[in-house]
């Protein structure tokens, strides 16, 4: 099939190889009429309370992208859903060695494969400030991210979620010298990338307020997140300002679609000795709050929830009740690939890490931790080996990543929003 041998080529071949493949596909793509889109006005229209009812699955494919993407586009067709998005995270493009060129048109070639039609949203997730970094050069940080975000863009990525999250101080005595360096970072990237996007579109943009991992956020938080970001756009002299019930400027802006917060859980669950997932305290009320609060003060779409795929399936029915807006989904689709990966493989997989990876087996931590912790790491070293499996050994995997895709849409309720995306 002539798809399947470009996607080959572009992942495999040389520099040369892969550029002319993927330009390629990106022809094919647009004469099937499968465009890159923003979700800025689908968000836009829900923070004005125009459209409610289910919460967009976002999906961190780090294994068998192409296999995996073309299960999400057979399943869109056929339960007639409009929005879900492809993402991937600035750390995981590079130990899953997906750079964004080369992720977009994966992902494009699998709606090609599947005969897939209309839009398609890739976002660049966690667009993360390393503190440390930040702290001893913020000029070269800030590059660094800008840099990201360039290429990106110009691969098609019109959603991007810049984290400085992680520049929240919880030192500081009051909130807002607590999220000052967040909402400072946030509102330069935004600024940037209303610079630099493509004419006709606005990148749909996230922020974060609460470090995935650490204390919940709450209202106050996201507030004080707000009133900044508000403060530091308006002080530009960029043509740009924040749109909002609060703000009486005649000046148009585009700011933020949406805000990412912290509930109680954490990226790939909090695994045990013994390599279990242990039982986490979700507050959905976190979700329901700041989202509230976020539709109808500044209309953003609402709240996003991060590191959900191993929470317990009776939960995510809850999601869509308390109008998450989004929710970020990965570690889930590792393990079930993990699960059902031909044990040779696997062995080989973990022998890499122990030799690869062995700095990170710290004292205390039990060898099903620190291979639980680790194992995505493998993603880009064995990425051809993984591409190179049976149709038979990849069957219990794909089959088993189908049903998963299948409960998530369901359950999220965007089964049958394929007529809501294509009016807004």
């Amino acid at each position: 099939m002539l798809i399947n041998d470009l996607v080959y080529s572009s992942l495999f071949s040389s520099d040369k190889e892969k550029t002319k493949a993927r330009t390629e596909i990106r022809k094919l793509a647009k004469k099937q009429g499968i465009f890159l889109a923003s979700t800025h006005n689908l968000y836009q229209a829900i923070g004005h309370g125009k459209i409610s009812g289910f919460t967009v699955p976002a999906f961190n494919i780090r294994f068998l992208t192409y296999d995996t993407a073309k299960i999400i586009f057979r399943l869109a067709k056929k339960m007639a859903v409009g929005i879900f998005i492809f993402e991937i995270a600035r750390s995981e493009q590079k130990y899953t060695d997906q750079t964004p060129d080369e992720y977009v048109t994966t992902v494009l070639a699998a709606a090609i494969a599947e005969n897939y039609q209309g839009s398609v949203f890739v976002q660049g997730d966690h667009y993360q400030f390393s503190a440390s970094k930040y702290h001893s050069d913020p000029k070269a940080e800030i590059n660094s991210i800008k840099n990201l975000i360039n290429e990106s863009i110009a691969a098609g990525f019109y959603n991007i979620d810049v984290d400085a999250s992680t520049l929240v101080d919880l030192t500081r005595k009051d909130i807002d010298n607590q999220q000052r360096d967040n909402y400072m970072m946030t509102a330069l990237m935004t600024k940037y990338i209303r610079e630099i996007q493509p004419p006709g579109v606005t990148v749909s943009i996230g922020g974060e307020i609460g470090h995935i991992g650490e204390k919940n956020s709450t209202v106050g938080d996201f507030k004080a997140f707000m009133k900044g970001f508000i403060k530091e756009i308006q002080m530009s002299k960029s043509k740009f300002q924040i749109k909002s019930k609060v703000e009486s400027s005649k000046k148009e802006t585009v700011g933020l679609s949406k805000i990412s917060v912290q509930t109680g859980t954490s990226h790939g669950g909090l695994v045990l000795p013994d390599g279990k997932i242990a039982d986490i305290s979700l507050d959905f009320n976190v979700l329901k709050k700041i989202g509230e609060e976020a539709r109808h003060k500044y209309h953003l779409g609402g709240a996003v929830q991060h590191g959900a795929s191993t929470l317990p399936a009776e939960l995510f029915d809850k999601f869509p009740k308390v109008k998450t807006l989004e929710i970020h989904l990965a570690t889930g689709f590792q393990n079930i690939v993990y699960q059902y990966l031909p044990e040779k493989i696997q062995n080989d997989i973990y022998s890499w890490l122990e030799k690869n990876c062995k700095n990170e087996w710290k004292e205390n931590v039990s060898g099903q931790q620190f291979v639980y912790r680790t194992r995505k790491k493998a993603a880009g070293p064995f990425k051809k080996k993984l591409w190179a499996l049976t149709d038979a050994e990849k069957k219990p995997i794909l089959i088993n990543l189908e049903k998963r895709f299948e409960f998530l849409f369901e359950k999220l309720k965007v089964v049958n929003t394929k007529k809501i995306l294509e009016k807004y």
